[in-house]
């Protein structure tokens, strides 16, 4: 089978370290492991691909040019007829997109040519560009997501809002496939060594994360527990600020911000950890599929995170990990020294935690369930 793979999003280095081009470097993997012949048609194709990823064929697609939003969103919209070319050359068995704004030629290619297509759906992207950013030409963005999912033969959404989004979009066939682990990237943790009770947080550093409530949580269980620290593995636009909040609460000794991993570091950064922490504020609309939450289970941390979306769906209260309310930095603190006064208790969740990540969230499975959903029940290989 020959997979064509489209990531048209500007916004998305395929090989970098961020969360989207972890998600896309899973899935290329995943689906080189069912012997599926792999081209992934992208504009960003700066850096080196994993040497296991090296079987994957690139057919770069034009840049975005740098700008103002209108001239950007046009030049996305005239990637599309691009991306029809390649793929009329390409010819592709089936045709796997991640959603971008603007983008609808995949979609309708795989429709008019009888192929499967899937589009693989991570957040409703036209409310999110305009909330957090500029959306240029807001009537052709909603056009073209409406053309690309009522084109679409399988749409995977990454939570059932998101799924919500889809239908609303037009698009038929719809289910709710959310995040996943590779386990060989996270093996059985070793014994924990003599040191400091660590409390970690990895991820992008953006404002509804929860981080001004992390450090004031931190800084109070300080008083309970006087030599503890703080990892937070990751970089974005919230840096400076916490930096400023990290130095007025006298904690610069006792905190580490490493900037943004490669992802082949992520997992040793963990093994630093005691507690994975996801301490998001309330919100209307929740949509997430945090990555990072299925990374800590699956490196054996217990995770705390908050009432907010379906969290709690994913980490059982004292199970896997302990649930607090959204923005209460005294909540978040009694969970953290919970954790702290009792290491074998916080263990045994965070071996709990990675049975059930590594039992029902692993990229290879969301493979599998995907092609098999796409391929109307025959599983193909060729």
């Amino acid at each position: 089978m020959h997979i064509a793979y489209v990531c048209t999003d500007p916004g998305i280095p395929v090989w970098g370290a961020k969360g989207a081009s972890i998600h896309v470097q899973e899935m290329l993997r995943a689906f080189l492991k069912r012997d599926a012949k792999v081209t992934l048609l992208t504009p960003r194709t700066e850096g080196a691909p994993p040497s296991d990823l090296a079987g994957v064929e690139l057919h770069p697609l034009p840049p975005a040019p740098k700008g103002d939003a209108e001239s950007r969103a046009r030049a996305l919209l005239a990637t599309n007829d691009t991306l029809a070319n390649a793929l009329d050359m390409l010819q592709p068995d089936l045709v796997y997109e991640r959603h971008a704004l603007m983008s609808c030629a995949a979609m309708e290619w795989a429709a008019r040519n009888d192929r499967p297509g899937v589009l693989e759906v991570n957040a409703p992207l036209i409310a999110e560009q305009a909330a957090h950013r500029q959306l240029a030409l807001p009537e052709q963005a909603e056009t073209v997501a409406q053309r690309s999912t009522q084109a679409a033969r399988l749409s995977c959404a990454v939570t059932e809002p998101v799924a919500q989004y889809v239908r609303d979009m037009g698009g038929t066939d719809v289910i709710v496939v959310p995040n996943a682990v590779n386990p060989a990237r996270f093996p059985a943790p070793k014994p924990r060594p003599e040191r400091p009770f660590t409390v970690g947080f990895l991820g992008s550093m953006k404002p509804w994360h929860g981080l001004n409530t992390l450090v004031q949580a931190f800084a109070q269980l300080r008083h309970v527990v006087p030599d503890a620290r703080l990892l937070i593995v990751g970089d974005g636009p919230e840096r400076a600020q916490i930096e400023v909040q990290v130095r007025e609460y006298g904690l610069s000794g006792a905190t580490e911000i490493t900037g943004l991993l490669p992802a082949a570091d992520v997992p040793s950064a963990l093994a630093r950890m005691d507690v994975g922490t996801a301490p998001y504020h309330a919100m209307e609309d929740f949509y997430f599929s945090p990555l990072k939450i299925y990374e800590y289970m699956a490196a054996a941390l217990p995770v705390v995170t908050t009432h907010t979306g379906d969290l709690a769906l994913l980490v059982t209260d004292n199970e896997t990990g302990l649930i607090t309310p959204p923005g209460d930095a005294y909540g978040l603190t009694q969970a953290l020294a919970q954790l702290a006064a009792d290491l074998p208790w916080a263990q045994a969740m965070g071996k709990a935690a990675r049975a059930h990540v590594l039992a029902h969230h692993t990229w290879d499975a969301t493979a599998d369930h995907v092609l098999t959903r796409a391929l109307d029940g025959k599983a193909r290989a060729a």
